[in-house]
């Protein structure tokens, strides 16, 4: 079963001037990532900063979310936990919410054995939800391994692999065995978009689709249509404007990318702050580079 193939927007969370979440700014972020051609929403993922939010604010935004998108793009919400017992519950919510799958990372801070990660994946597949797992130790701490992942494959209801290490060798290996699986593979670092696409990608979970959702999506189709020298000029060209978005710590960065375009989506929640001034500046010459101010 594949849950989308090309470009899957990493949303960011819209906090209003009260610290509460503004479902007007949502509303039109939504319909910004839909018209610019993403193919999938993923809120609550990393970058939606999942861990500052309370029960009620996931389950009521989430539901918010899915009335708002009327079945136009899948809705895979980020489901995961360091606690299993949590991650299960996540998961029964967003099923409950009416989202299309989930996106689970690793199991972060515990520092799990693979045996520990195979089975906290087969807890929450029992939910009955497609998943997506989520490699990213820069942010957990741990690695999905090669032989995990095959095992991982046999389990009902996984679907597919976001693999964000940032390590080529790592993303060619989980390429290899989600080719002799059936998983699909999903790239988690826009900067290794096209190497993904090259190695049988399915598309990008994608931080840069926030604010460029179209020029994502160009970047994607030339992969699709096998034109990979169109596709690695645009990626070069792409190359200082996501090392921008990725110059403190996600979300930071991209949020102020938002609000550079207009969409007043606030501040992250503590502890993460505010976009420091010198990037700031970095940020904006990168986005007039691209086109996008």
């Amino acid at each position: 079963m594949t849950l989308f193939s090309g470009v899957g927007a990493a949303m960011v969370t819209p906090f209003g001037k009260s610290g509460a979440i503004d479902r007007d700014v949502l509303d039109a972020y939504v319909e910004h990532l839909i018209s610019g051609g993403v193919s999938a929403l993923f809120p609550f993922g990393t970058t939606g900063e999942p861990a500052t939010l309370s029960a009620a604010e996931y389950s009521e935004t989430l539901e918010h979310i899915v009335r708002r998108v009327r079945s136009r793009v899948p809705v895979i919400a980020g489901a995961g936990s360091n606690s299993t017992a949590a991650a299960c519950k996540h998961a029964a919510t967003a099923k409950k919410a009416g989202a299309d799958g989930a996106l689970v990372v690793t199991p972060y801070y515990n520092k799990c054995t693979q045996s520990g990660m195979i089975a906290h994946y087969k807890a929450i597949a029992e939910i009955g939800l497609p998943i997506i797992v989520y490699n990213v130790p820069s942010r957990t701490g741990v690695n999905i391994e090669p032989e995990t992942l095959e095992t991982l494959a046999t389990v009902r209801g996984i679907v597919g692999i976001k693999e964000a290490s940032g390590d080529i060798n790592r993303l060619q290996r989980t390429a290899k065995v989600c080719a002799e699986t059936g998983l699909d593979l999903y790239c988690g670092d826009d900067g290794l978009t096209v190497v993904a696409m090259a190695l049988g990608g399915k598309g990008v979970i994608s931080v840069a689709a926030n604010p460029a959702p179209a020029i994502m999506k160009k970047l994607i189709t030339l992969c699709e249509e096998n034109d990979f020298s169109a596709a690695r000029e645009l990626q070069f060209k792409l190359f200082d404007f996501i090392n921008a978005l990725f110059c403190e710590v996600n979300p930071i960065p991209v949020k102020k990318a938002m609000q550079l375009l207009g969409f007043d989506v606030g501040a992250p929640r503590l502890p993460l702050t505010e976009l420091e001034p010198q990037h700031i500046k970095l940020l904006e010459k990168t986005m007039r580079e691209v086109g996008l101010l």
